[in-house]
C-alpha cells in the first residue's frame, strides 16, 4: 500500500510544461498582447467611422425661446362688395348704371369691406419649435478615398500586431531554451557532486587506512564543497529563469520544463521571400496607405454633391397657416481657394509616401540581412556543436580511464578530479551547444517570418 504522504507530494508535485503549452499561454495570456489585441479592436473600427460620413444622416433638434413680447396681427376671413359711388357734377346720367363702362384709370365705385376678423399669432410669448433633418452624400470623393485608406489602416494594425505577437512567442520560445539547459546542466552538477561526495569517501578510507595522503582527503573535501556550490548556483538560475518564463506566460513558477523536439528546416530558407514576414507586409501596407492618402488630398479638389430633407414644427402658425412645413433638395459644395490649404497637404502627403517608401526599402534591406546572419549562426552552431560533442566524448573516455586508474592505484586524485571537472564542462558544452543550434534554427524560421507555431498567419502572408 502507497503511504499517504508519498501519493500527497505526487500530487503537489508540479506539472510538466511543454513548449507548445508555453506558446499557447503567451499567445492567450501575455499582457502586451492582449494590450495589442485591444488596440487592433480599435483600428478595426476605422472602416466603420470612415463609411459613417457617407451614409445617411439624420438629426433631430428642438428649442425653447421666451419673448418678451407676443406679436399678433389681424387678418380678415371674409370681405364685402361695397359700391360707394356717388353721383357729382353736370354729367350725372340717372340712366347711367354705377360701375359700367367705366373708362380705364377712373375712380372705382366698390370698395372691399372685411366681413371679419381674426389673430394670427406670428411670435408668441412661449415659443416651442424643432426639427428633423436627413442628409446624404451622393458625390464625394474625399469620403471614397477615405473608406479605402481605412480598410489599409486596418490591415497595417493587424499586420503590426502580427508581428508583435510572434516577437512575444520567440521570446518565450528561447525563455523556454534557457530554463531547459538550466534544467539539464543542474542534473549535471547533480550527478558530478554525487561523484565528489563517493570520491570523497573513498579518500577517507585510503587516508584513514595509510593508502592516500591526507591532502587527497583535503582535496575531495573541496570538490564536494564547490560542487555543492555550483549546483546551488544553477538551481538557483533555473528557478530564475522559470521565473522570468513565468511572467511573460502571466502565470506562477509552479511547472517544469522538458527538452522539446528540435525544430525543422524543411524548404531552403535562403531562398523563402519576405512576404511571410509580417513587418515587411506592414511596411508595404504603409506605402499604399501613404498612396491612398495622397489621392485623398487630390480629391478634395473634387465638388460634393448631396440630398437633403428638412421637416419642421413650431407652436405658432405663422405666415403659411401651417404648424410644419419641409423642405427637400441638394446641396452642391466646391472649395475653390482655401488658402492653399490643399496644395500643403499634397506636398505633405508626397513627402510621407517619399518616406513609407525608404522605410519599404530599409525593413526588406533589413530581413535579408537577418537571414543572411542567422544562416550564418546556425552553421556556426552545427560546428560547435559536432565539435562540443566529440570533446564530450573524449573527455567521457577520459574520466572512466583515469577512475580506472584511480581504482588499480595507477593514478591520482587530483587526475581523478581534473578529468571530472574536463567532463563537466565538456558535458555543458554540449548541452549549451546543442540547444543553441536548436535555437539558431528558430531564429533562422523567425528570419525567413515562417516562425509561426500557432499558425496565425497575417491576412495575405502566405499566397
Amino acid at each position: 500500500m502507497i503511504p499517504m504522504m508519498v501519493v500527497a507530494a505526487a500530487l503537489a508535485a508540479p506539472g510538466v510544461l511543454t513548449l507548445e503549452q508555453a506558446q499557447r499561454e503567451a499567445n492567450q495570456r501575455n499582457a502586451d498582447l492582449g494590450a495589442a489585441r485591444a488596440r487592433l479592436d480599435q483600428a478595426r473600427e476605422l472602416s466603420s467611422k470612415a463609411w459613417a460620413g457617407y451614409l445617411p444622416q439624420l438629426t433631430a433638434g428642438g428649442a425653447y425661446t421666451y419673448n418678451s413680447v407676443e406679436a399678433k396681427i389681424a387678418l380678415p376671413t371674409g370681405y364685402y362688395i361695397r359700391n360707394v359711388y356717388v353721383p357729382q357734377g353736370p354729367e350725372f346720367d340717372p340712366s347711367r348704371e354705377p360701375g359700367i363702362d367705366n373708362p380705364p384709370g377712373a375712380p372705382t365705385p366698390y370698395l372691399m369691406v372685411p366681413s371679419g376678423l381674426m389673430e394670427a399669432v406670428i411670435q408668441k410669448q412661449h415659443q416651442f419649435a424643432g426639427q428633423v433633418q436627413l442628409g446624404q452624400a451622393v458625390v464625394a470623393p474625399a469620403l471614397w478615398f477615405a473608406i479605402a485608406n481605412a480598410g489599409r489602416a486596418e490591415d497595417l494594425s493587424e499586420l503590426s500586431i502580427e508581428a508583435a505577437r510572434r516577437e512575444v512567442l520567440f521570446g518565450a520560445t528561447r525563455l523556454y531554451y534557457g530554463a531547459v539547459g538550466l534544467e539539464e546542466a543542474t542534473a549535471l552538477q547533480e550527478r558530478l557532486l554525487q561523484a565528489n561526495a563517493e570520491h570523497e569517501k573513498d579518500a577517507k578510507v585510503r587516508f584513514e587506512a595509510g593508502a592516500a595522503p591526507k591532502i587527497a582527503w583535503l582535496r575531495a573535501q573541496i570538490e564536494r564543497a564547490r560542487s555543492e556550490q555550483d549546483v546551488k548556483r544553477t538551481r538557483i538560475a533555473f528557478e530564475s529563469a522559470k521565473s522570468a518564463l513565468a511572467a511573460l506566460l502571466d502565470r506562477d513558477p509552479d511547472f517544469e520544463v522538458e527538452r522539446p523536439e528540435p525544430p525543422e528546416l524543411s524548404a531552403p530558407v535562403e531562398r523563402a521571400p519576405l512576404d511571410e514576414r509580417p513587418d515587411v507586409l506592414a511596411a508595404r501596407q504603409a506605402v499604399e496607405l501613404a498612396e491612398g492618402n495622397r489621392r485623398m488630398a487630390w480629391a478634395k479638389y473634387a465638388p460634393n454633391l448631396g440630398l437633403f430633407a428638412r421637416y419642421q414644427a413650431a407652436n405658432a402658425k405663422g405666415f403659411t397657416g401651417e404648424y410644419g412645413a419641409y423642405v427637400a433638395g441638394l446641396s452642391l459644395n466646391w472649395t475653390l481657394w482655401d488658402g492653399g490649404l490643399r496644395e500643403a497637404e499634397l506636398r505633405e502627403a508626397d513627402a510621407k509616401v517619399a518616406e513609407a517608401r525608404e522605410s519599404l526599402r530599409a525593413v526588406e534591406a533589413r530581413a535579408k540581412d537577418e537571414v543572411r546572419r542567422a544562416l550564418l549562426d546556425l552553421e556556426s552552431a552545427r560546428a560547435n556543436r559536432v565539435k562540443a560533442e566529440e570533446q564530450a566524448k573524449l573527455a567521457r573516455e577520459n574520466a572512466a580511464l583515469v577512475k580506472a586508474n584511480f581504482e588499480a592505484g595507477a593514478a591520482t586524485y587530483l587526475e581523478v578530479t581534473d578529468a571530472n571537472s574536463a567532463l563537466l564542462g565538456a558535458e555543458l558544452a554540449g548541452i549549451s551547444e546543442s540547444l543553441g543550434t536548436e535555437l539558431a534554427a528558430l531564429q533562422l524560421l523567425k528570419a525567413a517570418g515562417r516562425f509561426d507555431p500557432l499558425r496565425e498567419s497575417p491576412r495575405g502572408a502566405r499566397p
